[in-house]
C-alpha cells in the first residue's frame, strides 16, 4: 500500500470565536461541548489573528461590532493572509439589516448568524463549515499528490522550496536538497514493462517515505526524479540519510526481475550557514552534482557543501 502523504491528522478541529462579549464565550463553550471541535475563545481580534497563523484552525466565528479592530477588519486581514484565506467564516452579529450582511459577504464571509441565535441553528452550520473546509483541504491536498506514488508533486516542490530558501534567507541555519535519479529506468520499462517500471517507482517512493526524517519533505519531481527538501540539515547529515535509501534500494529485489537489481544515483547541494545564492541556483546545484554522480558510474552519492562555493550574505559578512 502506498503511503500517501497528509498535512491532516485525528485532532479535533479548531474553531476560533473572535467576540468581546464574555457571555457569549461562556454561552458556547458550554452548548458547544458535544460537538467534536476545540473552541478558542478571544475578545481580541489581533491576538485571535497570531494564534491562527500558528495553529490552522478551520472555522472563524467573528461578531462584527467589536472595538479596536471589528469584524469587517477582521475579515480583511484573514483574506489578506495566504495561510488564513480558505478557512470559512461565520459572522455572529446583533447587526440584522441587509447592507451588513451585505458587505459581510461581499468582503468573504461564508455564512451570518443574526443574535439572539438559535443554538441548534448555529451548531448545524458550524458543522456545514467545517464540512466545506474539510472538502477544500482534500481538493487541495489531491491537486499537490502524484498519482502514482503517492509523494507530493513537483507543483507542490516549486512552493515549498521556494518557502524553505526563503526562511533559510530571512533566519539563517542549514538547508540541503537531494535529488535522485533511478540509473537505466528506461531499460526497466522496455526489458520487463511499465508495470515493472511503475512498480519499482512505488517501491522506492515507499522506501524514502520510510527512511527520512520527519522534518524532510520527498516529492517525485518528474519521471523516474525525486527530490527531498531537508530542513535544518548539513550536508553531512543529509548525506547519512541519503546512502541509507541508496543502500536499502541496492539491497532490494524484485519479483518482476529478480535477477537485476535497481540503483540510484544522488546529488546533494546543501549549507549549514546563510549563503548568497537564488533559490534556481541551489536547486541547479544539486542538479550538477546528480549529473556528476551519473558520469561517476552510477549508484552513488556526489555532495557540494555551497559555503565553499558561495560566500555569506552581505547582512552577515558585515
Amino acid at each position: 500500500m502506498i503511503e500517501t502523504p497528509t498535512q491532516f491528522d485525528d485532532s479535533k478541529p479548531i474553531v476560533v470565536l473572535v467576540d468581546d462579549c464574555p457571555s457569549i464565550h461562556r454561552l458556547l463553550s458550554a452548548r458547544l461541548k458535544s460537538e467534536q471541535i476545540e473552541l478558542a475563545c478571544f475578545e481580541d481580534g489581533r491576538e485571535a489573528i497570531e494564534y491562527a497563523k500558528s495553529q490552522s484552525p478551520s472555522l472563524f466565528i467573528l461578531d462584527i461590532e467589536m472595538p479596536e479592530i471589528d469584524g469587517y477588519e477582521m475579515l480583511r486581514v484573514i483574506k489578506d493572509e495566504s495561510s488564513l484565506r480558505d478557512v470559512p467564516i461565520i459572522m455572529l452579529s446583533g447587526l440584522s439589516n441587509a447592507e451588513d450582511k451585505v458587505a459581510a459577504f461581499d468582503l468573504g464571509a461564508n455564512d451570518y448568524v443574526t443574535k439572539p441565535f438559535d443554538l441548534a441553528e448555529l451548531r448545524a452550520r458550524i458543522r456545514a463549515a467545517l464540512r466545506l473546509h474539510s472538502m477544500v483541504q482534500m481538493l487541495a491536498q489531491r491537486a499537490q499528490v502524484d498519482g502514482l506514488t503517492g509523494l507530493w508533486n513537483r507543483a507542490y516542490f516549486d512552493d515549498q522550496w521556494k518557502a524553505a530558501t526563503a526562511r533559510v534567507n530571512r533566519h539563517g541555519g542549514p538547508l540541503s536538497l537531494a535529488m535522485f535519479d533511478i540509473d537505466h529506468f528506461k531499460s526497466i520499462n522496455d526489458t520487463y514493462g511499465h508495470p515493472a517500471g511503475d512498480a519499482v517507482l512505488e517501491s522506492f517512493a515507499k522506501l524514502i517515505s520510510r527512511t527520512i526524517r520527519q522534518t524532510d519533505l520527498a516529492c517525485r519531481f518528474g519521471g523516474e526524479e525525486f527530490a527531498i527538501i531537508m530542513p535544518e540539515t548539513s550536508p553531512t547529515e543529509a548525506t547519512a540519510v541519503c546512502e541509507r535509501v541508496r543502500a536499502q534500494l541496492e539491497a532490494a529485489r524484485w519479483p518482476r526481475h529478480p535477477e537485476k537489481n535497481v540503483t540510484v544515483s544522488i546529488g546533494i547541494a546543501g549549507s549549514s550557514t546563510p549563503i548568497a545564492i537564488q533559490t534556481d541556483q541551489w536547486l541547479n546545484q544539486a542538479d550538477e552534482q546528480l549529473y556528476a554522480a551519473k558520469r561517476a558510474g552510477r549508484n552513488r552519492l556526489s555532495i557540494v557543501d555551497l559555503a565553499d562555493s558561495f560566500g555569506p550574505r552581505l547582512a552577515d559578512a558585515g
